[in-house]
């Protein structure tokens, strides 16, 4: 059997390309008088991996019962494998099967100096090999950092731009008019509420189209809005689905390099589209809760037993009420709450939140109180800051004194080395401390709330409130609504209103429901 390989385009276009190998192993095999079975090949193959189709053919025929060919002839030992370990456990499958791995530029013959040199030139091609894969993967993140698409599909929402470097032309990504704007509607549309089954109902009910002309579904919308390339980050060194190996063999992390593109969206708005996925997944929220027609679905909790409220129907199907899992699943002898009908919960629980909540005096009472709140913490912190600042002042004093002593040789290293290094790592903590609370206090400073965009928040909410779709009601309640505790006739509605962009104001009330 002959066996050849190429991992690249650009390794295609030397003296190893696949018709060479091919030709150059006929020719090896007719001097020595040997019947060629067949050939097999890999074309842009990693022999990194043992997942390459013509490889996996290959062990495959040779596992049979009846063994079709004799040995496999290869170019060289880096074209059957890279890897010492993969090269050993295939080598020995064969040898159980009577089938030699013979290369035809590394000849060695039989007996202990040809094993012995045949293992040096394997471990010689595997680090090699992942030279080379050090090499191209420095090369991909210099690359990325400089700005430039380093190969792949280009993201739907940019398009690629040539340009020169040097004597070489690259790409670089920027906003394609067309479909960024979509990109940031979806993006948008899920804060707002809205699931990806949803946003691709929206999309296509409006005629939009992919780049591809099909219609959106909701694998894509959520591959879109999990993807960090729109807000501006490259990431290397991701394993594939099937397991497959990342570019370095041992390397775990994956790798990101921050602003390779321009962003569609900002880090806060990917961090809060994450948090959305995130509530809607099935691990914390069970998927007919999120499509449901119950408004209320996945809000309501039972406080008599801690468990949630679902939605259930008469035996009729006429009838819809809210009720206790525990109590529908394990009798009322678990718990004792009533079920509440469907109708009276929602128009409750909504009439409540727009007359007792969506006022404006409300809201601007509660705005005072956050703002108040964020004072207090924000002073805290400066306290906090204050007193890290002494600590690593008191420190660095400390550190001065013993290189005074080192210096002067009042003390030897040997007594000094391991203080030195334990100041040294104290002063290193306390500024990262130090910069973690400046940060902070920074991006948390009150900013005033202009009145009319509290008002106009209120209008806005009361309409969705009165007017809206279930769809648009039940989206917007789970972004509003924290939770519902329901010890019937009392009902706790904990509450947070996001009234602008990384300002939440939050809040409960307890009703009685009549």
């Amino acid at each position: 059997m002959l066996y050849a390989r190429v991992s690249s385009e650009r390794q295609a276009e030397k003296d190893i390309s696949i018709p060479s190998q091919l030709k150059a192993l006929r020719e090896h095999a007719l001097k020595r008088g040997w019947e060629i079975y067949g050939e097999l090949i890999d074309e842009a193959q990693s022999a990194r991996t043992t997942d390459r189709p013509a490889f996996k053919k290959m062990i495959s025929l040779a596992r049979q019962k009846e063994k079709p060919f004799d040995a496999i002839l290869v170019w060289k030992f880096s074209r059957f494998a890279r890897s010492r370990f993969d090269s050993a456990v295939n080598k020995a499958l064969l040898k159980r099967q009577g089938i030699s791995v013979i290369s035809m530029n590394e000849d060695f013959g039989d007996g202990a100096v040809a094993k012995l040199m045949e293992g040096i030139i394997e471990s010689v091609d595997e680090f090699t090999s992942d030279c080379t894969a050090e090499d191209t993967l420095r090369g991909l993140k210099e690359a990325a950092r400089r700005g430039f698409h380093c190969g792949g599909t280009i993201p739907i929402g940019y398009r690629g731009k040539k340009v020169m470097d040097g004597h070489n032309q690259r790409t670089k990504l920027e906003p394609d008019d067309t479909y960024a704007p979509i990109i940031r509607r979806i993006f948008q549309m899920c804060i707002d509420g809205l699931g990806a089954k949803e946003i691709a109902k929206t999309l296509n009910a409006e005629g939009l189209r992919t780049r591809s002309g099909d219609t959106w579904g909701k694998h894509r919308i959520l591959y879109i809005l999990r993807n960090e390339v729109y807000a501006g980050t490259k990431v290397f060194n991701k394993r594939d689905k099937r397991g497959g190996r990342s570019l370095l063999k041992d390397q775990k992390e994956v790798v990101r390099v921050q602003n390779c593109q321009p962003a569609l969206v900002d880090d806060q708005m990917f961090r809060r589209a994450q948090k959305m996925i995130e509530e809607r997944s099935p691990e914390y929220v069970h998927p007919r809760t999120v499509g449901s027609k119950y408004v209320l679905s996945g809000l309501l909790r039972c406080e008599r037993c801690g468990g949630t409220m679902c939605g259930c129907a008469a035996k009729t199907s006429k009838y819809f009420y809210y009720e206790c899992r525990n109590s529908a699943r394990r009798g009322k002898g678990t718990c004792k709450a009533k079920a509440i009908p469907k109708k009276k919960m929602e128009e409750f629980v909504i009439d409540r939140i727009r007359r007792n909540i969506l006022t404006e005096e409300n809201l601007m009472r509660l705005v005072e109180l956050t703002n108040e709140e964020e004072c207090k913490v924000r002073e805290e912190d400066s306290n906090r800051l204050r007193t890290v600042e002494k600590q690593r002042k008191d420190l660095r004093e400390r550190l001065r004194k013993h290189h005074i002593a080192l210096e002067t040789e009042e003390l030897d290293l040997e007594h000094l080395a391991p203080r030195i290094k334990e100041l040294t790592k104290q002063i290193a903590e306390l500024d990262k401390r130090h910069l973690e609370l400046d940060r902070h206090i920074r991006e948390s400073r009150p900013e005033p709330l202009d009145p009319k965009v509290v008002r106009a928040y209120a209008d806005d909410l009361n309409g969705l409130l009165a007017k809206g779709t279930i769809a648009e009601q039940r989206s917007f309640l789970r972004t509003f609504i924290k939770r519902i505790d329901v010890n019937h006739p009392k009902v706790v509605i904990d509450y947070t209103i996001p009234v602008q962009v990384g300002k939440a104001l939050s809040a409960n009330i307890s009703e009685t429901l009549r």
